[in-house]
């Protein structure tokens, strides 16, 4: 639901990835537009009216996405479809980082593209941090990012199975230069090294103890 600059990239995207796209957009114009670009269905209505979402044929979608401007648009629609049309998998963006909790404890999915870009900020910025990836949620498990300091690197030059990893964690790749490769129990870490782990979120600090000191 969403044509704008947001809906429209993700309806490219997914289209170029061979996906079975419908985009519920309310201003026909706009609508129009995306229809003459991209080979997918477009509707042209309010995504908030259960017709407009069973023409669009919302109820065999395995993903539906609330992308308009408007945060009260977005989080009924996701409400709607999940509980009328019974899609288990529900996203939406959030435009007002400050709505995060509305949609949190309403049990839709968000994404604020404010939160998350403060966010890379703040972690970019301190050098050695862990910068989480992704979550495995069934699993309990984060995919984190390290960056090697350059200088006094305690963890470099000690083989990896040398190193005395926590258990529940595991180095998965490693981007040296313009290198990823998939390290070994002889890998030798060097400086500058950008890291790759599954972890627990527990083992965190520990695991960033080890490889930074």
């Amino acid at each position: 639901m969403g044509g704008g600059k947001v809906g429209s990239y993700l309806a490219r995207d997914l289209v170029g990835k061979g996906q079975r796209v419908a985009v519920i957009e309310r201003n026909r114009e706009t609508g129009e537009r995306l229809a003459a670009e991209m080979e997918a269905a477009v509707v042209f209505g309010d995504g908030c009216d259960l017709r407009y979402l069973e023409e669009a044929g919302v109820g065999e979608a395995d993903v539906f996405a609330a992308v308009t401007g408007d945060d009260d648009d977005n989080l009924v629609a996701c409400q709607l479809v999940r509980t009328y049309f019974r899609v288990s998998h529900v996203v939406a963006r959030i435009n007002n980082p400050r709505n995060e909790g509305v949609f949190r404890k309403l049990g839709v999915e968000g994404i604020s593209s404010t939160s998350v870009i403060a966010q890379v900020i703040e972690e970019r910025t301190t050098v050695g941090e862990i910068v989480d990836l992704y979550t495995l949620k069934k699993g309990g498990l984060v995919v984190v990012e390290l960056d090697l300091p350059e200088d006094r690197c305690v963890s470099c030059g000690v083989p990896l199975c040398d190193l005395g990893l926590p258990r529940g964690c595991v180095l998965v790749s490693v981007i040296r230069g313009d290198e990823l490769f998939i390290p070994k129990g002889d890998t030798l870490l060097e400086p500058g090294d950008a890291v790759i782990a599954v972890t627990r979120p527990e083992k965190e600090s520990e695991l960033k103890r080890i490889l930074i000191g």
